[in-house]
């Protein structure tokens, strides 16, 4: 007899609230899952925008420093940080490509959740960027996509990459045999 049943707790009663019953399984499935959407979804939209940048096939192609340079002078006066925007005004052609090689990155290790919460964290410095300088002034905010890019590579910051990632399958692999 467990000690938790010999002072009548939760065991001596039954499963706990939630573990046990009928749909437990699913709802552990889904709640196993939960981040796979996010991820899925973030990764592929930034390893795009940073892909799109150096293609001829996407929307924004080819991207250029004039093109860059309009965007910024366009919303460098509402910007919330116009330090931003004057810094990447003085380095286009640097900042054009650091953006994309970062969004590349980013896209990259969180769809594969590899290094999840480093790349979330790039993922984060990138939409808050983007939203103190180029959607600040959205009215209303909510019609501004750099916000919720920026709470969901913050859930992923906190959570990690989840199930099917990179970094849950070499946890799994890194785990004692005997613990």
């Amino acid at each position: 007899m467990s000690v938790t049943e010999q002072l009548g707790g939760p065991a001596a009663r039954g499963p706990l609230p939630g573990t046990g019953g009928p749909g437990a399984g699913l709802r552990e499935r889904a709640a196993h899952y939960a981040l796979l959407p996010l991820r899925l979804f973030l990764g592929f939209t930034f390893l795009y925008a940073g892909i799109d940048k150096y293609t001829t096939w996407g929307p924004f192609s080819p991207m250029d420093r004039t093109t860059m340079e309009s965007m910024l002078e366009f919303a460098e006066e509402q910007a919330a940080a116009p330090w931003l925007a004057d810094l990447a005004l003085e380095n286009p052609g640097l900042f054009l490509n650091a953006t994309s090689v970062a969004e590349i990155a980013v896209g990259a290790g969180v769809l594969l959740g590899a290094l999840t919460r480093l790349a979330a964290l790039g993922g984060v410095l990138l939409s808050l960027s983007f939203w103190l300088v180029i959607s600040w002034n959205t009215e209303p905010y909510y019609f501004g996509a750099d916000l919720p890019f920026l709470a969901g590579f913050l859930t992923l910051l906190l959570a990690g990459g989840g199930a099917l990632s990179v970094d849950a399958a070499l946890a799994h692999r890194n785990r004692p045999v005997f613990a």
